[in-house]
């Protein structure tokens, strides 16, 4: 899967921007590819493992009981997993396939008074029903399918509370252990995350641009209307999100490796570093003051 879609991209809102036919068509090959996502998030421990410190971040920043607007919500599997946790989610995406599956799984775990879904764009978050809410959150890569955060961070002040905090877990361009492929001979995969303008990624025939962002790059996109209160690598020295042997058939270097990630993770310039990380903002409850001189 990492070769295709060039990275763990959750969601279906890849260069949608560009036109409604392409984004039909990207939408319609997330619906196809449905299925598969959540049959490979089975017998999966690292991936629980990356998404259960996700949820764990969530928590450190976002009170309990809080109301979480989800952008790229794909299947559900977030939604519902933070529902679990005591928040309210209203969870978005663009794929009928996916939106079916996410509507399953809430009726399935009896969680309709705790999680909504609605066909949205996080393009067009004025149409985001339900708001304003206590924070905004993305993971794993949903947002790396646009070569600019700006239009969606314009649009946050619509749908998120003052005081309100972002939580997007973004693709950065420096994975270690996707540099240490150039030691097998791999070189495009190796240094894709380098490329200028994305890599392109192809999905049940539909094809896309992934762009990586730098949390220095992220930031800077919510400008002056929001501070940041932390930046944390995801799955730094662990492998990416498509392994799951390491973690089932080395399990003493498996945990030997989540132990030191853990405790570089937090920490720059590791805290940049890996198969994803995890930016928190905070909307500001009042502009900064600019002094004239």
């Amino acid at each position: 899967m990492r070769d295709s879609v060039a990275g763990s991209v959750m969601g279906s809102e890849a260069d949608a921007q560009d036109d409604s036919a392409a984004g039909a068509t990207i939408a319609d090959a997330f619906s196809r590819t449905a299925p598969k996502y959540d049959a490979f998030a089975l017998d999966h421990p690292h991936l629980t493992r990356m998404r259960r410190k996700v949820y764990e971040h969530v928590e450190r920043f976002v009170p309990a009981g809080s109301s979480i607007l989800e952008l790229n919500a794909g299947t559900g599997t977030d939604a519902v997993a933070l529902a679990r946790r005591g928040f309210r989610v209203h969870a978005t995406d663009i794929a009928p396939g996916m939106l079916a599956l996410a509507r399953d799984k809430v009726e399935r775990f009896g969680l309709e008074g705790r999680v909504s879904v609605q066909d949205c764009s996080f393009l067009e978050l004025g149409r985001v029903e339900g708001g304003p809410f206590d924070a905004v959150f993305s993971d794993l890569g949903g947002l790396n399918c646009i070569d600019d955060l700006r239009p969606v961070v314009a649009q946050l002040d619509l749908v998120l509370r003052p005081g309100g905090v972002v939580v997007w877990v973004l693709m950065p361009p420096i994975c270690l252990w996707e540099l240490g492929l150039v030691f097998t001979g791999q070189f495009r995969l190796a240094f894709r995350r380098l490329a200028r303008h994305g890599t392109r990624a192809h999905l049940e025939g539909a094809h896309f641009n992934v762009h990586y962002f730098t949390p220095s790059r992220a930031a800077a996109a919510f400008g002056d209307g929001y501070e940041i209160l932390a930046v944390e690598g995801l799955s730094v020295i662990t492998p990416t999100a498509e392994s799951k042997n390491l973690a089932k058939r080395h399990r003493d270097l498996y945990r030997a490796l989540a132990w030191l990630d853990d405790r570089i993770a937090p920490h720059a310039p590791a805290s940049g570093w890996g198969d994803f990380y995890i930016l928190t903002m905070r909307r500001r409850t009042l502009a900064p003051m600019v002094v004239a001189r």
